[in-house]
C-alpha cells in the first residue's frame, strides 16, 4: 500500500464539508506526527462527530465558550486536544467559523513507525495499541501541544489512504449523561475492521 500513499497533507478545502461527512470522509485517511524520535502513523478506522451547539454531548452544547472550547470556534482543519481522565484525545475541527463542532479520531490501524508505537505503548497484542482515542495518541506521542495547530501543516497532519469498503455507524461512546444525543448514530467504523475500539 505504501508505493500508492502520496503522504501529503490534505489541503484545508477537504475539511470544508459537513461535519458528518467529514467524519466518514476521513475514515481510511492516514494520521501521520512527526517527532524527535520518529514518525509515526495509523490509517483512520473509526470516528465520532459532535455537532456543536444543538448537540447535549458537545463541550461547545449551547455555544459554551471556554478556554478549552475556543479552538472550535475558529476555522475548520484545527486540531482540538483536551484531557479526559487523564488520557489526550485528539479532534478534528469542523463546521463554519463561530460554529463549534468537531469530530473525535476514536481509533487507527498502525502503518508506520510500529516498534515505536510498540515502545510507547508497552502492549503485547498490536490491536490493543492503538484502538481507542486515548490510546492512539499516546502511540502517535499527541499531546495537549497539538491544541490549535492546523492539520494540514507538519509535524502532525493526515494525507490520503485507502477508500472503506463498508461504513457503520451507531451511537457514540462514553455519553450516557447527554440526554437524547446518547442515541444519535454519530460514531461511525470501517466495518468489521479489527482496530475499532468496542
Amino acid at each position: 500500500m505504501n508505493g500508492t500513499l502520496s503522504l501529503q497533507p490534505l489541503e484545508a478545502s477537504f475539511y470544508n464539508q459537513p461535519t458528518l461527512s467529514l467524519a466518514q470522509s476521513l475514515l481510511g485517511c492516514l494520521l501521520i506526527h512527526e517527532t524527535s524520535e520518529g514518525t509515526t502513523s495509523g490509517f483512520i478506522v473509526e470516528t465520532e462527530a459532535y455537532m456543536g451547539p444543538e448537540d447535549r454531548a458537545a463541550h461547545s452544547f449551547n455555544n459554551r465558550r471556554t478556554k478549552r472550547t475556543e479552538v472550535m470556534f475558529g476555522a475548520p482543519g484545527n486540531v482540538y486536544t483536551y484531557v479526559m481522565h487523564t488520557h489526550c484525545l485528539v479532534n478534528i475541527v469542523s463546521g463554519p467559523v463561530n460554529k463549534p463542532e468537531a469530530v473525535l479520531i476514536r481509533a487507527i490501524e498502525p502503518f508506520s513507525g510500529i516498534d515505536l508505537i510498540q515502545k510507547r505503548r508497552k502492549q503485547a497484542l498490536p490491536k490493543n495499541w492503538t484502538n481507542g482515542p486515548g490510546k492512539l495518541t499516546k502511540a502517535l506521542a499527541i499531546t495537549m501541544k497539538a491544541y490549535g495547530h492546523d492539520i494540514t501543516n507538519s509535524p502532525l497532519y493526515i494525507s490520503k489512504g485507502f477508500t472503506p469498503t463498508a461504513i457503520s455507524s451507531g451511537p457514540r461512546i462514553g455519553i450516557d449523561n447527554s440526554g437524547e444525543a446518547k442515541d444519535y448514530p454519530w460514531r461511525f467504523w470501517i466495518t468489521n475492521h479489527p482496530y475499532v475500539s468496542k
